[in-house]
């Protein structure tokens, strides 16, 4: 313990921020109650009376603040479903199947198999997550703190930031090629687009978890009919077959299931924001459950519906130049506003606003996230930094609009990585650390970085897993050494998503216990 006592001498600062608590067993505290006495409120003081007065019409005043046990309402574990159902049942996940032809090269049936393997495990940590938010009511880079400790933990905090964003700008490209798909005379400018999504996104958001999850209760609804009527307008187009095989094609298919891999994990980090207001005392089982059938059922479906699409590029149809033109949205547009008119095109504006289901997570927990950099930054309501997280994503996407298919190839895969890491980081504090028990937990410490741990076996673990993400990876502008091992020499195979996972596991367990031992937490 000298090691721990010696480095809390050498700091004068305090961290602590305090939790916000509730003023009785029916009401939420106030939001100002929800700041802490380390922060000047004056700073933020006109700031949070706008909060006040909005927090009187049901927006969500609440930050990362613990949310209380008899502040949990929301008691059933199907939530969770509804939820990842609405949240994937987009036109994003579509866009993702599409990438195993036009990246690729897969056919339909090696393309299929990828999409069924990868989804299925790499919803797992996602799930997993998902019970935590119930047990400690904490969000889920604010538990991070608990592996990461407060200083290292800012890594995957600003990592996250920059994948909201992110996800949000690709995200909304594919809304607005699909909004201008809708008519081939008179097509809607991409800006124009691009801030209608990004304008239903935001109110959703700023209203806060209830509206959220309200919103994905039914916002899939609409979305799986015309999925499935766009099913029948290209089954008889489709052609079931392999992309090729031997090494060529077993490195596309590990590539390929890269990118299906850093789409399903991009979860991970946002998962617990979503059941920290379900008892804690629901079943874990359930919760797990309901979140995993809720990942896969519009993954595995909608993503081979993707990769289904891009196999009708054949002599029976003209679809390739619907594609080349406005890539996914035009290829939606072919199956729906082609052979269906003006009712095909009134579905196809849907679909583009479908989009906004898969935003909403994205800038919800981009409040949460950025919270977590600072206690200054705790103190910014939420709601505003929705609101200007929407205005830089809006510029981005406007500004990246032309490059869709590389951003969204490139963020995908950079996600895989760093999220295998913070997926195996937390998951092996948890079990092994914390011998898988909550009371080895104190929520009211996601605050006081001296009763977290010190974060050097984290940030060498994280270190390492870079690594690993760098000598398998396999990007258009960098193949790593034993990436370049697999597949076309010219290409490769990016296994950097395996190797990042393998070199944090197995650096970190060792590293963390002699941290342990010397600071105590």
């Amino acid at each position: 313990m000298l090691f721990r006592e010696d480095l809390l001498l050498l700091t004068t600062s305090t961290l602590n921020f305090t939790c916000c608590l509730s003023r009785d067993d029916t009401h939420e505290a106030s939001a100002l109650e929800c700041l802490g006495d380390d922060v000047p409120r004056s700073k933020f003081a006109k700031l949070w009376e706008i909060v006040e007065f909005l927090d009187n019409y049901g927006v969500e005043a609440r930050g990362i603040e613990r949310v209380p046990p008899n502040e949990r309402t929301q008691t059933s574990p199907l939530a969770a479903f509804w939820m990842w159902l609405a949240a994937n049942m987009t036109i994003s996940t579509f866009s993702i199947g599409c990438l195993g032809n036009s990246i690729f090269y897969l056919g339909l049936k090696d393309a299929a198999l990828t999409i069924i393997f990868f989804n299925l495990l790499c919803t797992l940590p996602v799930a997993y997550f998902s019970t935590w938010g119930a047990k400690l009511g904490l969000r889920q880079l604010t538990l991070s703190r608990f592996s990461f400790g407060y200083f290292t933990s800012q890594f995957p905090i600003i990592l996250n930031c920059i994948a909201c964003i992110g996800w949000s700008v690709v995200n909304s490209i594919v809304g607005a090629q699909t909004l201008r798909a809708v008519s081939t005379t008179h097509q809607i400018p991409t800006a124009a687009a691009i801030i209608v999504i990004a304008i239903g996104t935001m109110i959703v958001s700023f209203m806060g978890y209830r509206v959220v999850h309200l919103y994905e209760q039914y916002a899939w609804v609409p979305v799986a009919i015309i999925f499935t009527i766009y099913l029948g307008q290209i089954a008889r187009f489709t052609e079931s077959d392999f992309g090729g095989s031997g090494t060529v094609e077993a490195g596309d298919v590990i590539s390929f299931g890269a990118t299906v891999a850093g789409f399903a994990l991009g979860w991970t980090s946002l998962a617990a924001d979503y059941t920290v207001r379900m008892p804690e005392d629901m079943s874990s089982v359930k919760i797990f459950f309901w979140t995993y059938f809720g990942l896969n059922v519009p993954l595995i479906l909608v993503e081979t519906l993707g990769a289904a699409a891009m196999s009708t590029f054949n002599q029976k149809t003209t679809w390739a130049d619907a594609y080349a033109e406005n890539s996914v949205g035009g290829l939606l547009g072919a199956g729906l506003a082609g052979p269906m008119g003006g009712f095909g095109s009134f579905l196809l504006v849907i679909m583009a606003l479908s989009i906004i289901a898969n935003n909403i997570p994205n800038m919800y927990s981009l409040a949460l996230t950025f919270q977590n950099i600072h206690p200054y930054a705790q103190a910014i309501p939420r709601i505003f930094i929705v609101v200007v997280g929407s205005v830089v994503y809006i510029i981005l996407a406007i500004a990246g609009a032309s490059h869709f298919e590389e951003w969204l190839e490139t963020l995908l895969n950079i996600l895989a990585y760093w999220l295998a890491i913070f997926s195996t980081i937390l998951i092996e504090e948890h079990l092994i650390f914390r011998r898988g028990k909550w009371l080895n937990y104190n929520p009211e410490d996601f605050s006081d970085w001296r009763k977290l741990p010190l974060g050097v076996a984290s940030f060498i673990a994280l270190v390492c897993g870079i690594a690993g993400a760098v000598l398998g990876m396999a990007q258009t502008w960098y193949i790593g050494v034993i990436g370049a091992m697999i597949g076309d020499p010219e290409f490769g195979g990016d296994i950097g998503f395996e190797l990042s996972f393998a070199f944090s596991a197995i650096v970190y367990p060792p590293l963390r216990w002699i941290e342990k031992k010397y600071w105590g937490y």
